[in-house]
């Protein structure tokens, strides 16, 4: 369909070398390169998800339930929280 050999891609570099410069060449190489790598990056964990769902059965791999903290994993109260509001009669005996 459409090939790039290696005088095309000699010509297209000479072309930008002298479009760009010196300068600006070395930064849009680098550019490139970081694009190029997040795109695949970004493909490679597309196909990675898509090779999940397609191999996923959920009647022999179901759903894990959410997990939630044990009581054990909490603090633990202060005396203040735990107590109720203060009796009557302990309010009559301090007077």
């Amino acid at each position: 369909m459409f090939e790039v050999g290696f005088t095309e891609i000699v010509l297209i570099l000479g072309i930008a070398l002298l479009v760009l410069g010196p300068e600006r060449l070395p930064k849009l190489a680098a550019d490139l390169g970081r694009w190029a790598g997040r795109a695949r990056a970004m493909a490679r964990q597309l196909k990675t998800q898509l090779e999940q769902e397609v191999h996923y059965d959920p009647l022999r791999d179901p759903p894990k339930p959410a997990q939630t903290q044990s009581p054990s994993a909490q603090p633990p109260a202060s005396p203040a929280q735990n107590a109720g509001p203060p009796d009557e009669t302990d309010a009559s005996k301090s007077a």
